[in-house]
């Protein structure tokens, strides 16, 4: 029994997760489980925690960002072939629709990651990261219509349907005011544009995580190249320092978690001044509050410890309600209907990850992470760089993700529409 013990699934022991397997078993089978909030995380920990094992440990798999993966695109299958009991699939269905979990892992990473970091630091990497996301937004544009091009697809379809979408910034403020856009330019209905830019959106984000995973396993062959979780060369040591100090005390990470809430609110405040998305006014309010240099040391150590919860704690739990309740599998397949569409939205990625690559590294940063942190302008939005960044293992990165997803996307679809309009 006591080698039982030292047997682990994720974090778990392995009798505790067989107790929990077994409860949830028999309530299921009973039909039995009450559609509440707890039963929901507890299906989540079954589930996310298995896979993502499962993920770790597979040979080929696991090179290539394997966790989250399983964690994440394998449950849209499940779901698909009604391998999940139809009473979880609908608890998990209405608490990821009713309670908002990735805007709340949203505000705490980039809130725990931000406050925990350089103030010099984290100034250096916000002007550098603009500079890699314009460039890379530009050559990808450019290398998709080339790739269009070649195999003798449509490039204005390319454009509209394929090229643009998959670096609009995700579904609900990427696709979804594009294709409203779409319908008002061109006279068809929003929602047929929607359905054909959908696939494309969700077979970006994959091969997003498939180079994330791929980048990650380089980067460990490679540690001149990366900084594992830091964007600018010259001030590794210094991030790394204020990353390893003491372990937070449990009344500072609760400290830190009542000023996220608290920089929350003051966001929720200001977004109806300025009209920008919340995740957007979080980050900004937390970076004016980071760099006016307000923050006490004892918040700076606690949101640390804050980031580090909810990256073991939230992550897994997250990534399997987003496969469950908002990665359909019909969705994500329909792509693969054209040969030609999978080729451009490669070409783009590609495009996109290796001009990261080269400019942030050009401009002082590692090339790793920049190229991670760019990637996330390719596919899902927030749901997209959650599990991109997961799969490199650069969760500290999120709050640059989110310039690269919603300031990189609303560049992308307002960029589009006027240009569109001009040349008809």
């Amino acid at each position: 029994m006591a080698r039982l013990w030292k047997v682990h699934i994720s974090y778990l022991p392995l009798p505790i997760y067989i107790l929990l397997l077994t409860s949830y078993g028999i309530l299921t089978y009973r039909r039995d489980l009450p559609d509440d909030l707890l039963t929901a995380v507890g299906i989540l920990i079954v589930f996310s925690l298995l896979l993502e094992e499962i993920g770790r440990r597979l040979p080929i798999i696991r090179s290539l960002g394997g966790k989250v993966l399983l964690v994440t695109f394998l449950p849209a299958y499940l779901v698909y072939r009604h391998w999940i009991p139809k009473q979880s699939i609908k608890i998990i269905d209405d608490f990821m629709k009713n309670t908002d979990f990735l805007t709340l892992f949203i505000v705490l990473i980039v809130v725990g990651s931000l406050l925990s970091m350089s103030r010099t630091v984290l100034i250096k990497s916000t002007a550098k990261i603009f500079l890699a996301l314009i460039s890379a937004q530009i050559v990808g544009i450019l290398s998709g219509i080339a790739a269009a091009l070649t195999v003798g697809f449509d490039v204005k379809e390319a454009l509209i349907f394929v090229i643009i979408p998959v670096m609009a910034g995700g579904v609900g403020e990427g696709i979804l005011p594009l294709s409203m856009g779409y319908a008002a330019l061109f006279g068809a209905s929003q929602g047929m544009y929607f359905a054909r830019m959908l696939p494309c959106v969700f077979m970006g984000g994959l091969i997003g995580v498939l180079y994330a995973g791929i980048l990650n396993r380089y980067g460990l062959k490679h540690p001149e190249l990366t900084g594992n979780g830091v964007l600018v060369r010259e001030g590794a040591k210094q991030q790394l320092t204020t990353l390893e100090k003491k372990s937070a005390t449990l009344d500072e990470t609760l400290i830190a978690f009542v000023v996220a809430v608290i920089l929350y609110f003051v966001s929720v405040l200001c977004h109806d001044l300025v009209q920008l998305p919340v995740p957007i006014v979080v980050l900004l309010v937390v970076l004016i509050v980071k760099v006016l240099g307000i923050i006490p040391s004892t918040i700076a150590s606690g949101s640390q410890g804050l980031y580090n919860f909810t990256v073991r704690a939230i992550a897994p739990l997250l990534l399997f309600g987003v496969g469950v309740a908002m990665t359909p599998w019909e969705q994500l397949i329909a792509v693969f209907k054209d040969w030609r569409i999978i080729l451009i939205l490669f070409v783009v990625v590609t495009a996109i990850v290796i001009t990261g690559y080269v400019v942030g590294k050009l401009s002082g940063l590692y090339g790793i992470d920049s190229a991670i942190v760019i990637s996330c302008c390719s596919g899902q939005g927030g749901t997209g760089a959650l599990a991109i960044l997961a799969a490199g293992e650069r969760m500290t990165l999120m709050p640059f993700a989110q310039v690269s997803v919603r300031i990189g996307g609303a560049l992308v679809v307002t960029i589009a529409l006027k240009v569109l309009r001009l040349i008809g």
